[in-house]
């Protein structure tokens, strides 16, 4: 979309600037992140009444809990007590992707920079109690994609109502991993403005009888259990004395001593001082240097600046990092974006100067506000509009950023990453939410959904077109789809050939490496070609040097097709070589001014076989809901590789519908009702490959 095509509630929010959010089902407001207390901001919108037996993101306080009554829909537990083998929705909860390896291309532009300032990213996907466990049926979901800028995400959230340690929900953690970002739970202690209690400070840190800290440990066996890559400890309950402060010090040590064994991180919040108050430095410093390194070594591995922060403060936080033999990268310099997204006034150079070498690494707080900031009603596209606008800036294409406005998009200052470098690579270009699913070109569910651990490796350099002729619109459309919620849409007029940049790759090439492109033509004709580049550019900014592979020429009304293509002509003579970006070029056909193409799947292997499939679909709970009964499922995991599993019902005319998907083992449903003349409930699940190849099914069936 273009800029001027954005609606203009995108472009001109209207909300004033906030730093405190109320949380749903909280009993208080939590502050955000050392902010002075300030009206609330709205809430988000209500969860739907809680479905029955239905797993939820676990939280906890770290031992006492509050006086009185939890509220409804909450559950109060102290971590303390917490164990794995007593955890009901453990299997519902634990993320199952590895951490994925990422490499860095040639800069796309001159402006980025590699090795340099980074990203963390700090968003609350949802409400501190009942944030479901593995999506939910809305497309309305704050469906991160630009995974390619960020370096650490953190899953934000917690108040004194409900629970102050939040562990990030499992389809959150498989897409990150897939993307090769770490995810970190929150440990939040809110100032008492906000129904902090010091007590809880203390709880946090308390010692045991041997000198340990029980809830450090504690924390390591909850990150190792669920799967996720460690903790943001924000201690922000002032009161404190400087015996607390050196239980906190003594507390992070432990935390990352258990962590780094165990191949964790641990980022520590600008917060509390030496003395134990709290007081927002905005600045690495005397007062707060002991919870980041002490005399004895490093505390934590990265510390994130309060929004307090100078170009001085900055400057001199940098230079202590690197006193400290420290990297002045491991500082994120906190940048609210909350209330005003791309409006937000920042002094740019004072972090990420386009003339020297970046300062500090950058801190982003709440940065979806891109798809909050929209009006009620709105849409997938919409979303994904207005979040490109955040993480490309106004052009909408990284290889031309927009440096001279008032918002400095990432792709201006950081080089994107991919972790593009093993056969087989496959997308549907699924962004992990949509309204209706689709299978093979139909639609097989008309729910809609979201689930961000089905969501597929995406392209990293969104959305770079190089014609010399006008530039169609590039897009992820939600009204069609080959496979998943989402297509890759190229529409508008096509004056000249225009290559659409896909992936940046370290693909090996053999003389048995083949491309799927599964695509179809609504409007055209339209000539396609495959477009592969087995060097990268020269220089930062420099045009891929792609060769160009006959795939076919679309007509419209002839439905989706796929095309299979050989590489073995790209190896000049040599045994092997490296893919290193994939893209397409189109050129409108005869007759044609403009185009409307789909691209529905994308496949890259040598050869593809059928995974095996998982075994002993079981229904491991049911009870009564709203509209229906709600399911518990549980299978064994297939052997080998699997992408994820698909559950399907099968209907009494043989048909199948789909429930849901996910990388682990369980999965909840809920609301199923018997459909006319139906006496029993009949199941499948079966394994999904990274070529997207389908196992055969396991099934299980249930009497009505």
């Amino acid at each position: 979309m273009n800029p001027s095509e954005i609606p203009s509630e995108i472009q001109r929010p209207t909300y004033p600037t906030r730093r405190t959010v109320v949380l749903a089902g909280a009993a208080s407001a939590a502050t955000v992140l050392g902010a002075p207390p300030a009206a609330a901001a709205p809430a988000p919108a209500p969860q739907a009444a809680a479905a029955a037996n239905a797993p939820y993101a676990s939280y906890w306080y770290p031992d006492s809990l509050p006086p009185g009554s939890p509220g409804a829909g909450i559950t109060w537990r102290g971590l303390k007590t917490w164990r794995a083998q007593d955890d009901p929705d453990l299997a519902f909860n634990k993320a199952s992707v590895p951490l994925a390896a990422r490499f860095t291309p040639v800069a796309v532009n001159t402006t980025a920079r590699a090795g340099q300032a980074r990203i963390s990213s700090l968003v609350s996907f949802g409400p501190t109690a009942q944030n479901p466990s593995q999506g939910s049926a809305t497309a309305d979901y704050y469906a991160l994609a630009h995974w390619q800028y960020i370096d650490e995400l953190v899953f934000w959230g917690g108040s004194s109502g409900e629970g102050l340690i939040l562990a990030p929900n499992a389809p959150v953690v498989d897409a990150a991993h897939r993307n090769g970002v770490p995810v970190l739970g929150n440990v939040f202690l809110p100032p008492a403005a906000y129904g902090g209690q010091l007590q809880w400070t203390r709880d946090l840190v308390q010692r045991d009888a041997a000198g340990g800290y029980p809830l450090a440990d504690k924390l390591v066996e909850v990150a190792v259990a669920y799967g996720f890559d460690g903790w943001f400890v924000n201690a922000e309950t002032g009161g404190g004395n400087a015996a607390l402060a050196t239980d906190m010090n003594g507390f992070l040590r432990r935390l990352h001593a258990l962590s780094q064994a165990r191949g964790l991180k641990v980022t520590w919040y600008d917060s509390m001082t030496t003395g134990g108050g709290v007081s927002w430095q905005g600045a690495l410093n005397s007062a707060n240097q002991t919870f980041f390194q002490d005399a004895s070594g490093k505390v934590s591995d990265s510390m994130f600046l309060d929004f307090r922060w100078s170009a001085a403060t900055l400057a001199s936080s940098g230079t202590l990092a690197g006193n400290l033999g420290r990297d002045r990268y491991e500082l994120w310099a906190g940048v609210d974006v909350e209330a005003s997204g791309w409006n937000k006034s920042v002094n740019w150079n004072a972090i990420v100067p386009l003339d020297k070498p970046h300062v500090v690494s950058l801190g982003f707080y709440r940065p979806e506000w891109t798809r909050n900031q929209l009006p009620a009603g709105r849409t997938p596209g919409q979303f994904h509009a207005a979040d490109d606008r955040f993480w490309t800036g106004q052009s909408l294409d990284p290889s031309t950023p927009d440096t001279a406005g008032s918002w400095r998009a990432p792709a201006v200052s950081v080089a994107d990453r991919s972790t593009v470098r093993a056969l087989p690579f496959a997308s549907t270009f699924n962004t992990g939410h949509g309204l209706r699913w689709y299978s093979d070109g139909a639609v097989t569910s008309a729910t809609a959904w979201n689930h961000l651990g089905l969501q597929d490796r995406l392209p990293n350099r969104r959305w770079v077109v190089s014609t010399t002729g006008v530039r169609p619109a590039v897009t992820f459309d939600f009204a069609d789809a080959w496979r998943g919620g989402s297509s890759l849409l190229v529409d508008g007029a096509l004056t000249a050939p225009a290559t659409v940049d896909l992936y940046s790759t370290r693909l090996p090439l053999t003389a048995d490496t083949v491309v799927d492109l599964t695509y179809r033509a609504d409007a055209g004709p339209v000539v396609v070609e495959l477009a592969v580049a087995t060097r990268e550019p020269a220089t930062p900014g420099a045009a891929v040097p792609y060769s160009y592979l006959p795939a076919g020429t679309l007509r419209p009304g002839t439905g989706w097709s796929t095309a299979t293509l050989r590489l073995s002509g790209l190896l000049a003579g040599q045994p092997s070589g490296t893919v290193h970006a994939l893209g397409i070029r189109l050129t409108a056909g005869t007759g044609a001014t403009s185009v409307r193409f789909r691209l529905g799947a994308l496949s890259i292997h040598n050869a593809t076989t059928a995974p095996a499939a998982p075994a002993a679909l079981r229904i491991t709970s049911t009870a009564p809901d709203t509209t229906g009964s709600a399911f518990r499922f549980a299978w064994d995991r297939a052997p080998g590789e699997v992408r994820h599993y698909e559950l399907h019902r099968v209907l009494p005319d043989g048909s199948r519908r789909f429930l849901g998907g996910t990388a682990g083992t369980a999965y909840h449903v809920p609301a199923l009702q018997a459909e006319p003349g139906e006496s029993v409930a009949r199941f499948e699940v079966r394994s999904v490959s990274e070529a997207y190849q389908v196992s055969s099914a396991a099934g299980t069936e249930r009497p009505w």
